[in-house]
Order: C-alpha cells, then sequence, then structure tokens
C-alpha cells in the first residue's frame, strides 16, 4: 500500500490524495464504491506533467521526508546534553575493563560534560574501547527520520548500520507535542543514540552530503547521522587529510553546536551539531595540532600503560572469559620473563592477545589450552617483535 511505501498514516495519504485530486492531477479510473481505498486513480496530462517537473528536481523513492525544521526541533530537544551520568553509571559502563580510579575519575566529567574528548597514548591501552563501552552503555533512545527534506531536495538519513531501532516505552521520553506526534508518524523510527565510528578511511568528504546524480538526492554525512548520540573519530592521524585540517573543520561546529551543509544548488543550511565527539590517538599530541587547536577540545585525557595488577587482573578476567584456570605462578612468570626481565610497559590488550596465542596453539595440537610456562613461552614467540 502506499501508505507502507511512503511511511505515511492512512489518513495522511487519504488527505494527500484529495489534494491531488482537487488540484486536477489526478482523476478516478474505476471505483468499487464511494470508499477511496477502493477507488482507482490514474495522473491527469496535469500531473504527469508535475510528475515529470517533480522527476527532473529528484527521482528519490522511499519514506516521505520530514522538513528540514522539524528535524532541527526534534534533535534539539533530543540533545546529548541532557545525559547526566553519576559515578555508578560509570562504573557499570567501563566495569568490563580495568581502569584505574584516577582514569575514572577523569572521564565521569568528561562524559557528563556532553562535549568533545581527547584520548591519547600508547597502541594497545583500550582508548577506543572506552568510547565504545560508554557509547554502548546509553540507555536513553531518540527518534530519527527516515529522510529530510531541503528547498524540494531529499535527503537520506536513516542508515540500518547506524541506527538500530528499539521497541517502544512510553514512559522513556516526555509525553509533549514533540514526542507524541513523532511516536504516531512513521516517518520517525525510534532507535537507539547512534553510534558512529570512523577512522584512517575517514576524510573531509565525509562530512559533506554525497549526491547521487542517478537518484537526484543526497546521503547524509557521517556526523549527521550521529546526532543525539556519539562520534568516535578513531586513529587520528593516520587519515590521509593532515589532523589540523581535519580538526579545523569541527571547531565552528563545536563551539557553536551547528554545522553548515550545502546542496549541489549552492544552498546552504544549518544543522544542528549535537553530539559527544572522541577523538582517539596514538601519536603525540604535539605533534598532530598545536595547542589553539586542543584547546578548543574540552577535555584532554591520557591513557596510561597498566601498573601490575591492574595486568594481572585483565589476564584473570580474559581467562575466566576463554574458560581457561587462571594459574598464578604462570601469570607471575609471564609478568616477570616478559614484562619486567625485558623492560617492556604493560599494554592493556596483550593479556587478550597473548591468550588467543595459547587457544591457536592448543586448537592446532588439538588439547585444552592452559596458562602455563610452556603456552607462555610459545605464545610469546609467536606475538612479542624483537628489535634485534
Amino acid at each position: 500500500p502506499m501508505s507502507q511505501s511512503l511511511c505515511l498514516t492512512s489518513s495522511g495519504v487519504d488527505t494527500l490524495t484529495q489534494i491531488a485530486k482537487n488540484e486536477g492531477l489526478i482523476a478516478i479510473r474505476s471505483a468499487a464504491g464511494f470508499n477511496r481505498a477502493l477507488q482507482v486513480f490514474e495522473l491527469t496530462s496535469t500531473g504527469r506533467q508535475r510528475a515529470e517537473d517533480a522527476i527532473e528536481q529528484s527521482r528519490y523513492i522511499g519514506p516521505a521526508p520530514v522538513p528540514l525544521k522539524t528535524y532541527n526541533v526534534m534533535s534539539a530537544h533530543q540533545t546529548v546534553r541532557q545525559l547526566e551520568f553519576d559515578g555508578e553509571w560509570i562504573r557499570r559502563a567501563l566495569g568490563h575493563l580495568v581502569l584505574s580510579e584516577q582514569l575514572l575519575g577523569q572521564l565521569g566529567p568528561a562524559f557528563n560534560s556532553g562535549s568533545s574528548i581527547f584520548l591519547y597514548g600508547a597502541p594497545g591501552l583500550g582508548k577506543s574501547s572506552i568510547a565504545e563501552a560508554f557509547a554502548r552503555a546509553i540507555e536513553s533512545r531518540i527518534y530519527i527520520p527516515r529522510a529530510v527534506e531541503v528547498d524540494g531536495q531529499v535527503i537520506r538519513l536513516f542508515d540500518p548500520s547506524v541506527h538500530m531501532p528499539a521497541e517502544v516505552v512510553q514512559e522513556e521520553h516526555p509525553l509533549n507535542d514533540i514526542t507524541v506526534n513523532a511516536s504516531h508518524d512513521p516517518r520517525w523510527v525510534f532507535c537507539h543514540r547512534p553510534i558512529v565510528v570512523v577512522g584512517g578511511e575517514f576524510t573531509l568528504s565525509s562530512l559533506e552530503l554525497a549526491y547521487d546524480p542517478i537518484t537526484k538526492c543526497y546521503e547524509a554525512p557521517v556526523h549527521m547521522k550521529a546526532t543525539n548520540g556519539v562520534f568516535v573519530l578513531d586513529d587520528l592521524g593516520r587519515q590521509m587529510v593532515q589532523p589540523r585540517q581535519l580538526l579545523n573543520r569541527w571547531i565552528v561546529p563545536m563551539e557553536k553546536g551547528i554545522d553548515y551543509l550545502s546542496l549541489s544548488t549552492g544552498r546552504k543550511f544549518s544543522i544542528p551539531f549535537d553530539q559527544i565527539t572522541f577523538f582517539c590517538t596514538n601519536l603525540k599530541p604535539s605533534d598532530l595540532v598545536d595547542d589553539a587547536l586542543l584547546r578548543r577540545i574540552r577535555h584532554k585525557i591520557r591513557i596510561d600503560y597498566q601498573t601490575e595488577p591492574e595486568f594481572l587482573e585483565t589476564l584473570q578476567r580474559v581467562c575466566r572469559q576463554a574458560g581457561v584456570p587462571y594459574d598464578p605462578a604462570a601469570a607471575a612468570y609471564l609478568v616477570e620473563t616478559y614484562y619486567r626481565g625485558a623492560s617492556r610497559p604493560m599494554v592493556g590488550c596483550h593479556p587478550r592477545d597473548i591468550m588467543e596465542q595459547i587457544i591457536d596453539r592448543a586448537r592446532f595440537l588439538k588439547v585444552k589450552p592452559e596458562l602455563s610456562t610452556v603456552a607462555i613461552d610459545a605464545a610469546a614467540a609467536n606475538y612479542y617483535v624483537r628489535h634485534e
């Protein structure tokens, strides 16, 4: 039915049909009664001309878009800045990670700010894991339009790879005109707050509208898809574009809370820049950008190497998750031989990686995996890179 393909209510389709009929765009071809649902319509010559003009402008076929103004109002209503997190929530969200009290004390205010966060430190310390764990722990839901209309142009916004539909629970949001209207409007999808993660493939063009010359419509840029959610720019400094250029593009949106996009016609319009943005890098911040740029990122948090107790706690958790008995003596051997003895820093991802090596070897030998000195030596021979 037309109502399903357009994501409009039956009454909405009925109203549009009546308007088209009154304007002479359609005429009844056959009817099985007075009920409009039983009537078959066809385009008049005026209707065909109007359709051809519309196709010249856009060949978009799909859910009816919502007006830009409505989208902006709803985005402001659902802002991430209204989210509040306390210490208990932070511990629960990051409970599967072994983090120091000092680091948790830094992350809490940063998360609660609803602003930009710069995580830096050596590779494998959990920067990306922290950002994604925070994003996935957010429980509130929002409404996302399937498409947005600007000056007769359609921007596809809903992306199944980003926007995960959720079951509607009326108590999750206040009962006001905005949410009530959206909950009864099929053009909106009730979703988890979006999480967008990009890495080395990210380019400046990813922040602009993508025009499809065949359908003559647009695909929303990645940060627009992240509106009211979380955006993670991983491996900052590994992109083809210079970090300075990339961060320069974010300065105005981060400070003003709005961004500007352009249609192929040259028409510019504003959209909300409402997201918690994580910049993650394993390069020195001073090698990436200057202090003036870093100043505009409110929270800058260094992720350090693990202490020995933290490293052993991580190893114990990894063993438990893998179903491998934890042997304190073997764990002490690992630390003494391959960390203290080798003057190697304790990296949070190493216990997981070593366990994967142990499991791979056990599977090949068709034996039960175990945390032993023999298994550790075999895993270490394959894992650690020798600098000779």
